[in-house]
């Protein structure tokens, strides 16, 4: 699907260098907690204001507990004559995530109940998680194992599992309303660009945006461990849930597929703002149904929270041969797509923020435009590319106090733009008048 390109902003420039953001954190290794987590922030928090938040380990939150804080100084896998085969050092990939410590000799055997290759990817690292497994392990490139005769190997896993905290990093913008848009992007995994560092990066400059505007809509986002993260955060917020009217995840928004929307557990508003955006954006697109896989979007649409939340991505996870290996790296996220993907959130959060209710003033019959100089306005109107004849007439007519400005330019299957033009005419010629929400 595509549409023709009209709206104002889709070609806005990102406040930073969103290709650069991700060539910044690549080499960090992240986990769902320690110390990587907390530098990454710290980066972030150069560009905004994030409140940093510690959750100690053991905390209950829903049906889960915080983990224990995990932290890796270093990995190897030796030769018995002292030739490093595989080094932590070298790709933050090579060690399973929360592998237990291990300083030992192993046979070839029982290392081999603990290496993790891709046979079908033979020079590609994979990337795995044992977060409670309380196991350890060791990820490779199945050309290196196969060459890997030797009995017995040396291994030292340099690591810790030890009472800390779960780190997570907040934003806030209020806005004129109590209600808020809230968007989402995990930071647990280490050096993965597309999954997430993209999605970290777009939020961070829209973030860095909103601040720039004057808002209606409240705007949050959350830096989080995925699954844990998340529950974690509902697990503190539940009196403040219903503040949230509209609510995205980002992830998987930087390499060249198509973009790819997955809507909300039970229709909400968001799902119908993103599929016009997309519609008019230009850019090849695909509307998916909810299902319970995937990211956060799941905990955030659990049955007894079901909060407004969709899931913005490009190629969708585990669909595209550099999905969770180490050629998901900075060279597979493409400057041009981080960009395009900011300008899609951007339009996505204009249109949330402007997106109101009108009813007419006097709705017995159409109004006369003529008198009220509305002709010479869509005159000038059209000349900038904006409302016609037809759009005001859409408005005047739908301007009932049950249709929103968005569900106007579905039907009249113009854009938001052109039919936020049109209501701003109305408005002015006092024909209309906001219905405010309760």
């Amino acid at each position: 699907m595509s549409g023709r390109k009209d709206f104002s902003n889709s070609e806005e420039v990102p406040p930073i260098d969103l290709h650069g953001l991700v060539r910044e954190l690549f080499p960090i290794n992240r986990s769902l907690t320690g110390a990587g987590v907390r530098e990454t922030l710290a980066i972030l928090a150069r560009h905004v204001q994030l409140e940093v938040r510690e959750v100690p380990s053991g905390t209950a939150v829903l049906d889960w507990q915080v983990p224990l804080e995990w932290n890796i100084r270093g990995a190897t896998v030796r030769t018995l004559d002292g030739r490093c085969l595989v080094d932590f050092a070298r790709n933050n990939l090579h060690v399973v995530g929360y592998s237990k410590p291990i300083h030992r000799e192993v046979s070839r055997a029982e290392l081999a109940q603990h290496v993790h290759t891709l046979p079908q990817q033979p020079e590609l690292i994979p990337y795995r998680t044992g977060y409670f497994a309380d196991d350890w392990g060791f990820c490779i490139t199945d050309n290196l194992w196969q060459k890997m005769q030797d009995e017995t190997y040396r291994i030292d896993i340099d690591s810790d599992l030890s009472p800390g905290s779960l780190t997570y990093g907040e934003f806030f913008l209020p806005g004129e309303l109590s209600d808020e848009v809230l968007i989402t992007a995990h930071i647990c995994h280490p050096s993965l660009a597309n999954d997430n560092l993209s999605g970290i990066a777009v939020a961070v400059a829209l973030a860095m945006r909103q601040a720039q505007r004057q808002r209606r809509l409240g705007f949050r986002v959350l830096f989080i461990p995925a699954t844990i993260g998340a529950i974690t955060w509902l697990a503190h917020n539940e009196n403040h849930l219903d503040r949230i009217l509209h609510g995205l995840v980002l992830t998987c928004v930087g390499d060249a597929g198509r973009f790819h929307y997955k809507q909300s557990r039970s229709g909400a508003p968001i799902d119908g703002a993103m599929a016009h955006v997309l519609r008019h954006s230009g850019h090849p697109h695909e509307i998916m149904a909810f299902n319970p896989y995937g990211y956060d979007e799941r905990q955030f649409c659990s049955p007894a929270f079901d909060l407004p939340m969709g899931c913005l991505m490009r190629s969708v996870h585990g669909t595209f041969p550099e999905y969770h290996t180490s050629a998901d790296n900075p060279d597979f996220v493409k400057p041009e797509a981080l960009d395009q993907s900011y300008a899609v959130v951007a339009s996505l959060l204009d249109l949330l923020d402007a997106n109101r209710t009108y009813v007419r003033t006097d709705g017995r019959g159409e109004p006369q435009l003529g008198r009220r100089g509305l002709y010479r306005a869509i005159a000038g109107q059209k000349e900038a590319g904006g409302a016609t004849q037809m759009d005001l007439l859409w408005v005047l007519n739908l301007a009932d106090g049950k249709s929103s400005l968005l569900e106007m330019a579905d039907r009249a299957e113009i854009s938001f733009h052109r039919i936020q033009s049109a209501a701003r005419l109305a408005l002015e010629a006092n024909l209309i008048r906001e219905v405010i929400r309760d």
